[in-house]
């Protein structure tokens, strides 16, 4: 996946702000996960606040200026 160094980038950059939950759509035990939160293409980035609210929602790709500056945002 070429998002996988950004990612893995943002992970180990943003340690203990941020919790990165990798998801493989092939594992039928992720079927319902897969549903609630509308996954329809691969990969899908979603950012959730503490709340569990939806911050943003990136498809194809991700970018980490947007999601260091949504963690800034966040108290």
């Amino acid at each position: 996946m070429a998002a996988k160094p950004i990612v893995d980038g943002i992970e180990d950059e943003l340690r203990g702000r941020l919790t990165v939950i990798r998801i493989n759509v092939q594992e039928p035990g992720f079927r319902s996960l897969l549903a609630q939160y509308n996954f329809q293409f691969t990969p899908t980035f979603i950012l959730f606040d503490g709340e569990g609210r939806e911050l943003f929602r990136s498809v194809g790709s991700i970018d980490a200026d947007r999601v260091r500056r949504s963690l800034i945002a966040e108290p």
